[in-house]
């Protein structure tokens, strides 16, 4: 087991996605542990309540792709998110409720037995890992000391990486306050789209293959989306009425200034190996093109935009429609569907349109969370 454990911290210091990373302590783990079927990984989001799948390394395909509950409706697991030890099931289905959905497919996909850990790093809890075998009875307290430590590197791998991207975020947020950065469609704003980003990206899944991982990351980068506008002047960013020709050329400009300020932030940071740094700078560049070719900076057409660039205009302009501004007044969110549907006939992709319609209740209660407040 020692050399395991060498081999575990060796993949830890690798330059590679998470993804592969997991998929390889999953090999080295089963060379010890051989009942071992799945490593999975779900994070919490906090601000919603909200446990969602992450990662996941096993012999068949997930049981839950791209899945998400509310943390308060599992009693157990909110227990073992209170009292940070973990939980071993030799039975899952004498020891889970049948009825839920995440319960249901686990017993369906064959899993006999479990074994769940907290992810805490300096007492703050984001998330659990899931040790599952299609064998009964097989994790023991003998076993269970080896398993704390596997869970407590992969902890550190998931909060590393979540770290990096706060720390780039935060340093986004200073350079903003620092400029005195005060585009209207901030605070609240961004917090609403990037939860519809994460809504249509959820629905694209299916056919675009997305994984658990890539989901995150749309939501984890869509509030960055306009940060170049930190360059622009006031007298562009902040005016009231239409901007002439000249200043909306200038306005133009903040995709470009956005993706320059962003690989800097990356290279200065040493945040190069951040996974999906390409989404984020896609993101960031091409979420005002349209798929008719009048957007902007290049005039892109069609498919040659970036999948994750559509997610996030649709989201962001449902967003400023449905928002107050110094000169209009919030659409009703059916008003907005209706301007989104129009738009889908050029502009927008159709897709990214009804996969976020079609969950109406989801944005209903984003809403609720999230109040607008005077700035939007």
């Amino acid at each position: 087991m020692l050399q395991d454990k060498q081999n575990i911290i060796a993949t830890i210091g690798e330059k590679s996605p998470l993804n592969s990373k997991l998929s390889r302590i999953y090999d080295l783990i089963k060379q010890h542990h051989p009942y071992i079927s799945r490593i999975a990984v779900a994070l919490y989001d906090s601000q919603e309540d909200l446990l969602k799948t992450f990662l996941y390394c096993a012999e068949a395909k997930t049981p839950l792709p791209w899945y998400q509950a509310k943390l308060s409706e599992s009693p157990s697991l909110v227990e073992i998110a209170k009292s940070g030890q973990p939980r071993i099931l030799n039975d899952i289905s004498e020891s889970i409720d049948p009825t839920k959905t995440h319960s249901k497919a686990i017993i369906e996909a064959g899993y006999c037995s479990s074994y769940t850990l907290p992810m805490i790093y300096e007492g703050h809890f984001f998330g659990f890992i899931f040790f599952n075998s299609h064998q009964p009875n097989v994790f023991t307290e003998q076993s269970a000391p080896e398993f704390d430590m596997v869970g407590c590197m992969i902890t550190l791998l998931i909060y590393n990486e979540h770290s990096n991207i706060n720390t780039l975020v935060a340093t986004v947020k200073s350079a903003i306050d620092v400029t005195h950065f005060r585009d209207p469609e901030t605070c609240t704003h961004l917090e609403r789209m990037s939860r519809y980003a994460r809504i249509i990206t959820r629905e694209l899944a299916p056919k675009y293959n997305f994984d658990d991982s890539f989901i995150e990351h749309v939501f984890l980068f869509a509030p960055l989306h306009d940060i170049g506008k930190i360059n622009i002047p006031d007298s562009v960013l902040l005016k009231e009425g239409k901007l002439s020709d000249e200043e909306f050329e200038i306005m133009k400009k903040h995709v470009e200034c956005g993706r320059e300020l962003i690989d800097s932030l990356l290279s200065n940071f040493g945040l190069g190996s951040i996974n999906y740094a390409g989404i984020l700078r896609n993101i960031i560049l091409y979420h005002h093109e349209y798929l008719d070719g009048s957007g902007y900076p290049y005039g892109l057409t069609g498919e040659s935009i970036p999948i994750e660039s559509k997610i996030v205009t649709t989201a962001d302009i449902f967003d400023a429609l449905t928002s107050r501004r110094p000169y209009k007044k919030a659409w009703t969110n059916q008003q907005a569907f209706d301007e989104l549907r129009r738009l889908s006939q050029s502009k927008l992709d159709k897709e990214c349109v009804e996969a976020l319609i079609s969950n109406q209740q989801a944005i209903i209660e984003i809403q609720s969370k999230f109040v607008e407040n005077e700035f939007g």
